[in-house]
């Protein structure tokens, strides 16, 4: 059934759990008039706007007045992953217990992990605080598309790490690199297993659950 705009307005940050000034942010639309609707002071906006709060809710016009509005899928956050400071292992939380963190955009939840990086090691591309995420191929070892990349992995000692992950002189082993030079590279790491990072979102944009 078809809504007002003001009526549509109020499920989406109901639904989404936004403010009306993220909502108005995320559009690029005018918080004030955003506001004079949501206060009934104005039943609409301009088409051009509302075209916008749709698009920025990942939906349609028609869909976004006609209630196709639904709770965003959510992440699993396992921990933590030290970039420079050692971190236990992350996952450290009884399946689905753990915190949760809204879906990027353009992203699958499905099979989709996310860890927080502690440490400034990989300054300036992930920071203390971001949230990358992962797949893992495999619950055992490293596999050969991840040797050269940005990983997550979990060393023999039981510690999660983030770094750029290289094979090592020793079979069997591998060498961590940072991406400054205030920590000094890992060399001849024996790693359970790693997995290479699919996204990775600042701390300031990440929404928890």
């Amino acid at each position: 059934m078809s809504m007002t705009f003001s009526e549509a307005l109020k499920e989406a940050m109901s639904a989404r759990g936004m403010s009306l000034r993220k909502i108005a942010d995320v559009a690029g639309v005018s918080y004030e008039q955003l506001k004079k609707v949501s206060q009934g002071k104005s039943r609409s906006t301009n088409v051009d706007d509302a075209q916008k709060v749709a698009s920025a809710l990942d939906m349609t016009l028609d869909q976004f007045l006609n209630g196709g509005i639904e709770a965003p899928s959510t992440i699993a956050i396992a921990g933590k992953v030290g970039a420079g400071a050692q971190v236990p292992v992350f996952d450290a939380y009884a399946k689905g217990d753990g915190p949760q963190v809204e879906c990027p955009p353009g992203l699958s939840a499905h099979g989709v992990v996310a860890v927080e990086v502690e440490g400034d090691s990989m300054e300036p591309v992930f920071s203390a605080g971001d949230l990358l995420f992962y797949t893992r191929e495999t619950h055992d070892g490293v596999p050969l598309e991840a040797v050269g990349k940005r990983c997550v992995c979990e060393d023999a000692t039981g510690m999660g790490w983030v770094k750029v992950v290289r094979a090592g002189r020793e079979e069997g082993t591998f060498d961590l690199h940072s991406f400054n030079d205030n920590s000094p590279t890992m060399y001849g790491v024996r790693l359970k297993w790693a997995s290479s990072v699919r996204l990775h979102w600042p701390a300031d944009l990440a929404r928890r659950i």
